[in-house]
């Protein structure tokens, strides 16, 4: 695991783009957050606007909307970068971190990924996160898929990226949307090695701890 430049703090990159599913990302972040997990998030206009109509976040004042939306406290471990900010810390490869994490991902995003497009932050931070070799994980959420989207997740998953779609399951017998919601961010979770008792996994009762 690499720490945040030798503090003993994890740090991790997230990406939230302009696909249906901002409560994903959200979810994520508080999570990571939760666990102590220094958090460097990044957010598309298109995520800004899907942020507002799915879950009412006010666009036009974005640090304050992250500070209600996330529950912030004073000192977060929460850094946020503007899109357009392309000199960020976040867009080299000598920031250490353990890799990144865009969630929900759009296929416009997931395409400039896959053919090397780092025309903002949020895509040059991905393509850092690949030329270093570090994990990068993709929350997928869009329906039906045409070629050019499976392609592009084919290409991007032979380089080694995890593929994680947006696709709750149902044998942990979910109740709520919440249940939902968590068993993907679980998913993402454990791709991050990061603990998390999210959902009730395969073949555990409500007795396990």
């Amino acid at each position: 695991m690499v720490n945040g430049g030798g503090t003993g703090i994890r740090r991790w990159v997230v990406g939230w783009t302009g696909a249906s599913g901002a409560v994903y990302g959200v979810k994520l972040c508080k999570e990571l957050l939760a666990a102590g997990i220094e958090v460097h998030l990044v957010v598309s206009d298109a995520g800004w606007r899907v942020l507002k109509e799915e879950l009412g976040w006010d666009a036009a004042r974005r640090q304050d909307s992250l500070a209600a939306g996330l529950g912030l406290a004073e000192e977060s471990r929460l850094r946020y970068y503007p899109n357009g900010d392309i000199g960020a810390a976040i867009a080299s490869g000598s920031f250490r971190c353990e890799g990144m994490a865009v969630v929900p991902c759009s296929m416009g995003t997931l395409a400039a990924i896959a053919h090397g497009t780092a025309d903002n932050l949020l895509t040059r931070a991905a393509d850092v996160t690949l030329k270093e070799g570090r994990p990068l994980l993709l929350v997928p959420r869009e329906t039906p898929l045409n070629a050019i989207h499976l392609e592009n997740m084919l290409k991007l998953a032979r380089l080694g990226v995890r593929m994680i779609p947006a696709m709750p399951a149902f044998y942990h017998g979910p109740q709520t949307l919440e249940d939902a919601v968590n068993f993907v961010v679980g998913k993402v979770l454990d791709g991050m090695n990061v603990p998390h008792r999210l959902f009730r996994r395969w073949g555990e009762t409500d007795d396990n701890t």
